[in-house]
């Protein structure tokens, strides 16, 4: 765990001063079928959402811990992130994945190994959600940046 704390504290100190300095038609700009990257940068607010959700209902809910999916298209279009201000959307971005930051690194050891059931029935364990959470985010990241 130590490994993937120390990539996502690097992720979102580096980035969080980047996105400001991309420019309005860079971020907006679409392609057909296509998220612009101020739409990824939402999809990452959605995901950092749930996954706090997730990541602190572990603790307290029955096991093993039922993982819900969610639509990721339409909570981007229900959420106009391609009309939202950017600095809020930064903002937003910013202080939901310093809380899961906080949370990876209080989170007991024990409870790295809960099982979680996803919908397809495959389990995996709170390490791995949150190891894949951070690798999730990395390649989100490299996206606005391409």
């Amino acid at each position: 765990m130590e490994d993937a704390i120390l990539k996502f504290e690097i992720l979102l100190k580096e980035n969080v001063n980047y996105f400001p300095e991309i420019s309005q038609n860079v971020l907006q700009e679409k392609k057909p079928g296509k998220w612009s990257r101020k739409e990824i940068l939402g999809h990452l607010v959605d995901s950092a959402i749930h996954n706090l959700v997730r990541f602190t209902e572990i603790n307290y809910i029955e096991k093993p811990y039922k993982h819900r999916p969610y639509n990721q298209m339409d909570l981007v279009n229900l959420n106009q992130y391609q009309i939202m201000d950017i600095d809020e959307l930064i903002k937003l971005w910013f202080v939901l994945n310093k809380q899961i930051l906080r949370i990876m690194k209080s989170v007991d050891e024990k409870a790295l190994d809960y099982k979680i059931v996803l919908s397809d029935e495959s389990i995996i364990d709170l390490r791995f959600l949150m190891t894949d959470y951070v690798e999730h985010l990395e390649h989100h990241i490299n996206q606005i940046k391409s």
